[in-house]
């Protein structure tokens, strides 16, 4: 029994549907979605009901792209924003039978085990950026460069005040609940890079505002982590950091990646991991 990952299937595109539908089953095999599976409930059960049946179990976090309040679903049933959204998609994952950050942790005893899955929710706070800009500037600093993230939206956070807000909240609760894990060591599952280096976007280097929080920097040493899974950045790779190993797991949209890049080679084995792999924290 193996832990695998993908995240950022953004099933809204044709391409990402019909490269999602011929993934090969694995029935004694997990798989991790790091969210972005979509932006509406029909993207997410649609994922759910494809990767199900060809798993034996999903855990699931969401991405920002979940959490949209669409144009289209504004005023309807469909509208709902913010936390009663998030609740809404952990209420259709726990109809399918998937793991949520709402759940209580469970022990991975496969391959490369005993492990906590950790699955959270944590969202960003404006602060990566320079230390000359304030938190309140930030949104204008991106805009600078010509950057916006459609969070700004699309990403409702109420009944917080701000997203920020809303971030802190999930941290403080999320801390409390990795604190109390005793005896094991831990699977951290994010959607959002749980380290400021970690976002290397060359192109769009101010969209990091957008990517995370200072506040989760050490938390792969505080709370025991062997791996870290996250996605966001649609540029997947390793890292390894203080000897934990650090996997965004992106699948991405279809310009981002070549014709040919099915799926299933983005799959990315989690547990028990790379052969040759970097030696253990001790």
């Amino acid at each position: 029994m193996k832990l695998f990952a993908l995240s950022d299937l953004h099933v809204g595109y044709a391409e990402n549907r019909w490269a999602i539908e011929r993934i090969t089953p694995r029935p004694n095999d997990w798989l991790i979605l790091a969210g972005d599976l979509g932006e509406t409930e029909q993207h997410l059960l649609y994922v759910l009901d494809t990767l199900g049946p060809r798993f034996k179990q999903l855990v699931w976090t969401p991405g920002n792209h979940e959490l949209y309040t669409m144009p289209s679903e504004r005023g309807g049933p469909r509208g709902l924003r913010g936390q009663a959204r998030y609740d809404r998609l952990v209420e259709l994952c726990r109809s399918r039978g998937v793991i949520t950050p709402e759940d209580p942790y469970v022990l991975w005893d496969g391959e490369g085990g005993p492990h906590v899955l950790a699955p959270m929710f944590l969202l960003y706070d404006y602060s990566f950026r320079p230390a000359d800009v304030a938190e309140r500037d930030a949104v204008a600093w991106a805009i600078e460069s010509g950057v916006l993230c459609s969070d700004e939206e699309l990403l409702d956070p109420a009944p917080y005040a701000s997203r920020p807000a809303w971030c802190r909240a999930r941290l403080a609760a999320t801390e409390a609940r990795l604190a109390a894990i005793e005896g094991h060591s831990t699977v951290l599952i994010n959607h959002f890079p749980l380290r400021e280096e970690l976002v290397r976007l060359r192109q769009i280097p101010r969209f990091s505002i957008w990517c995370g929080t200072r506040r989760t920097h050490d938390w792969h040493t505080r709370f025991r982590a062997r791996v870290v899974v996250s996605g966001h950045l649609h540029i997947p790779r390793t890292d390894w950091i203080d000897g934990v190993r650090f996997e965004e797991v992106s699948f991405g949209y279809p310009r981002q990646r070549p014709a040919d890049r099915t799926a299933d080679s983005c799959l990315r084995e989690i547990l028990p991991g790379p052969a040759a792999a970097a030696p253990l924290r001790t």
